[in-house]
């Protein structure tokens, strides 16, 4: 039983992201390509705030000398 209402909020989302992002009127082939992008976008972002974001944040601390 609850896997059956975890999957009913997950298909919930998942048809509320098509809606507000105007997915439905694509066809399935072009709305994977989208997802793919999106997903490969999101995961660049991710990844290089993790590499980068600890150097800055260093820099920074190093610049109002809160860090010797």
């Amino acid at each position: 039983m609850a896997f059956e209402d975890v999957w009913k909020k997950i298909s919930w989302l998942y048809y509320q992201y098509i809606l507000v992002t105007a997915l439905y009127m694509l066809e399935p082939w072009e709305r994977a390509i989208f997802n793919s992008i999106l997903v490969s976008v999101a995961g660049m972002a991710v990844y290089t705030g993790y590499v980068f974001m600890p150097q800055h944040i260093m820099a920074i601390l190093h610049y109002f000398e809160m860090v010797q």
